[in-house]
């Protein structure tokens, strides 16, 4: 079968069954109040350590800070209860040596030093409480991998260092965001047809996710290599299904399953010429990160249950059929969709520590991306090229295609232009 023009945009369907010291300065006092100097220079001594700089240095260790505030809080309630029963027991004898009238008894007012001694202590207290609070509900980075320290399939081991070469290396499976320029007789428009297409018969014989993802990295990079015609692009797409299939598969699709789903349009020996000819263009590499593993990592990252994995891998497909989205690095369309899921279903904004530490892009750096996912979840149902929205409206994928768009998302950017034009 024929790849259609442009200007008729519909491929032949598979005709298979569709199923997140500070130091405090105590005064100096003494000479301002004379009978009371000694007893003022014994407090300054217990404020200040016995030295000469009237200033105590705090330590951050809660411990430390707490015992050392209780202790200076009952030093100087002793010292004021003893200064309050000396001046007391003066102001009586006073009266009895005078012989006469005796004045009424009036509450001796707190002296300046002491009072500013305890608001100073006060405040310390308080701020101190508010950072240790601070310090309790700072958010820390999870160890995602502790649970599978007995399992052996986790390679718990040296998983980071498996993650640390797929980031090396994933450069090499991008391709150029505009090598559609290069061909003459296909269009960024067919290619979207193809692989909504391919997404369609991926589902329908019920293959792994990897193979998807492969399958389309292998189309790309083919196209960007080798110049071909309109009516050999699904051939392209079916040998790319096949050799991802070899790949990654146990049970592969025989030859005869890809002739049947494309309604007899190539015959035998044209796909196995097609597949000596991929395989030699790309140079038998197909050992490259797409954006699948990076998709495992991050949702294990994001502590996800089935509907935030649905939801992740709804709307990535999605960007698998976008032209444009091929500028971004596999890790980086992994980190949007997964931060754009949570927005979708939670509703608010959610890029934790740990998913930030594991997928290294912070969430402003996503936005921009996120945005655009956003856009292709509104319109997912609409148009032509449904074979996504279809797939994840089923219920072995949870009806992910009815969650509602993280529309807040895209909204923003409208307000930030607005304002920055008034």
């Amino acid at each position: 079968m024929e790849i259609p023009s442009e200007n008729n945009l519909s491929l032949m369907k598979p005709t298979i069954k569709k199923g997140k010291e500070d130091v405090i300065g105590a005064r100096k006092f003494g000479c301002e109040i004379g009978h009371n100097r000694r007893a003022l220079s014994v407090i300054n001594q217990n404020l200040n350590g016995g030295g000469a700089q009237p200033q105590l240095h705090l330590h951050c260790v809660a411990a430390n800070k707490r015992v050392l505030t209780q202790k200076i809080t009952a030093e100087i309630g002793n010292k004021k209860q003893c200064f309050a029963a000396e001046e007391v027991k003066k102001s009586n004898l006073s009266n009895e040596g005078h012989g006469g009238w005796q004045e009424q008894e009036q509450e001796e007012p707190i002296p300046m030093f002491l009072e500013t001694s305890e608001t100073m202590l006060d405040e310390r207290d308080h701020h101190m409480e508010e950072v240790e609070m601070e310090d309790i509900f700072e958010e820390s980075v999870i160890d995602i991998d502790v649970s599978d320290d007995g399992n052996h399939l986790a390679v718990v081991e040296y998983v980071e260092d498996l993650y640390a070469h797929y980031r090396r290396i994933e450069g090499c499976s991008l391709v150029s965001p505009d090598y559609m320029t290069q061909q003459f007789d296909i269009n960024e428009k067919m290619r979207a047809i193809l692989v909504d297409w391919l997404i369609e018969v991926h589902h329908k014989f019920d293959l792994q996710p990897e193979t998807l993802f492969l399958t389309v990295n292998l189309i790309d990079r083919f196209l960007a290599k080798q110049s071909v015609i309109r009516k050999n692009l699904q051939l392209v797409g079916l040998v790319g299904m096949l050799l991802a299939c070899k790949y990654e598969e146990v049970s592969v699709p025989v030859i005869d399953d890809l002739i049947f789903i494309s309604d007899k349009a190539y015959s035998r020996s044209q796909i196995l010429e097609m597949e000596k000819l991929m395989l030699n263009t790309l140079e038998f590499n197909m050992s490259l990160p797409t954006p699948y593993v990076f998709m495992k990592r991050f949702l294990k990252a994001a502590q996800s249950e089935t509907k935030l994995d649905q939801m992740s891998f709804y709307l990535i497909e999605l960007c698998l059929v976008e032209y444009e989205m091929l500028k971004y690095p596999p890790s980086f369309l992994a980190a949007a969709s997964v931060y754009t899921a949570q927005c979708s279903l939670y509703g608010v904004k959610q890029w934790s520590k740990t998913c930030e530490w594991h997928a290294n892009y912070t969430e402003d750096q996503l936005w921009e991306c996120s945005r655009k996912i956003v856009g292709y979840h509104q319109n997912a149902a609409l148009g032509r090229l449904t074979g996504v929205y279809r797939k994840y409206n089923t219920s072995k994928f949870g009806y992910a295609a009815k969650c509602e768009p993280a529309k807040f998302l895209a909204e923003e950017i409208i307000h930030i232009v607005q304002s920055n034009n008034s």
